[in-house]
């Protein structure tokens, strides 16, 4: 018996519609799902994936919050912890209590010395961990990194410290693409980079002379003179077009001159660093919640005092206060612009620094940053 031939059938076109509309339903699905993934390389060059923004943060140090607060209007929203080392200064610290009550719930995960509570950190189930670089090159937190992988909990490094103007952009970039705040993220490095261009491009025309800065940090009249080598605060002096003495005696980022040296070495310009922190030490008080006129006073003291009132620089009125966390937080360009004004007043007439700051907390921070945060304040 011959097979009968069936004929192929022909599917009604509205039916072809359906099925091709399906079809490409399931693609575009399919290409969304590989876009939700998000997948990136961090300051120490290890890939960090995330199957979407991250929402439960811990945080390696307190102080970034501030730096999570310049991208998303409430970033307490997003941390899950974080390790009471290198906090906030008491006066941010309680603007963002108030105006964030949930910041009192927030779980601590270590303190002191660097330390990480591995079991505190993975019982919180964060879907990111933010670490600075300088934990990346710890030896003590190579077993805390081990057992955090081992948990399948991602961890990035960022940097805002030991390179500041190399780190900052590409750091808050990663930030926003990990947190989805890639648009806010670029906002302020538009920002960032007119301001730190307009500085740049003078000095490479002009090409003045810098002056020599001797950086005098955590600044007290007594126990003379902690100071800085290559890295941090020495990065804005350069920026700005000063010379950092300290980079000629002192091999790494912090060291010790003695007062004789300091005297011996008659900088051009003595630059002091400060904050609430030093009000318990007599020191130098700068920073958020701090009245001028208290910052004033203050850095008139440190001058006051015998070795410092005899360097040239102080008499003839070439000294400057300024607040010691600008060297963890993005607000640094301020402090790049005032260090500018003041080594090369004749190359940058108009230059405000007051103005800069003010516009980064209007558009970068959730909460305002009244305070005092170089002096003298013109």
């Amino acid at each position: 018996m011959t097979p009968r031939l069936r004929h192929p059938r022909i599917l009604p076109a509205s039916w072809l519609s359906v099925g091709l509309s399906l079809v490409l339903a399931l693609l575009l699905i399919g290409a969304g799902s590989a876009r939700a993934e998000i997948r990136v390389t961090d300051l120490s060059g290890r890939e960090v994936v995330l199957e979407q923004p991250a929402r439960r943060i811990v945080l390696g140090e307190g102080r970034h919050l501030a730096v999570l607060g310049m991208l998303h209007d409430d970033p307490v929203s997003l941390l899950a912890g974080w390790r009471q080392d290198k906090g906030l200064d008491p006066a941010t610290f309680e603007a963002y209590l108030a105006k964030f009550p949930a910041l009192a719930d927030v779980a601590p995960v270590g303190a002191g010395n660097r330390l990480l509570s591995v079991e505190s950190t993975i019982a919180l189930m964060p879907d990111l961990v933010l670490l600075s670089l300088m934990d990346a090159r710890d030896p003590q937190m190579e077993m805390p990194l081990r057992q955090l992988e081992a948990a399948g909990i991602p961890v990035a490094f960022v940097d805002f410290f030991t390179a500041p103007l190399e780190n900052t952009l590409p750091s808050l970039r990663l930030i926003g693409q990990l947190t989805g705040a890639e648009a806010k993220a670029e906002e302020f490095a538009g920002f960032y980079r007119d301001h730190l261009d307009n500085i740049r491009l003078k000095l490479k025309a002009a090409q003045p002379a810098p002056p020599r800065v001797f950086i005098h940090v955590h600044a007290a009249p007594s126990n003379c003179c902690a100071t800085v080598g290559p890295g941090v605060f020495d990065e804005f002096v350069e920026a700005a077009g000063g010379y950092n003495i300290g980079r000629d005696s002192v091999p790494g980022v912090m060291g010790n001159v003695g007062l004789e040296n300091l005297l011996a070495s008659d900088p051009d310009v003595y630059l002091a660093t400060g904050g609430a922190h030093m009000k318990a030490r007599g020191g130098l008080v700068l920073g958020a919640g701090i009245d001028d006129d208290v910052a004033a006073q203050s850095f008139a003291d440190l001058l006051d005092t015998p070795g410092f009132a005899d360097l040239r620089s102080v008499r003839e009125g070439r000294a400057i206060g300024i607040w010691h966390l600008f060297n963890d937080f993005p607000a640094h360009i301020a402090l790049i612009e005032a260090l500018a004004k003041r080594f090369h007043p004749d190359l940058f007439p108009d230059l405000d620094p007051m103005a800069t700051m003010a516009e980064f907390e209007d558009r970068f921070s959730p909460v305002e940053m009244t305070g005092s945060y170089w002096t003298p304040a013109e």
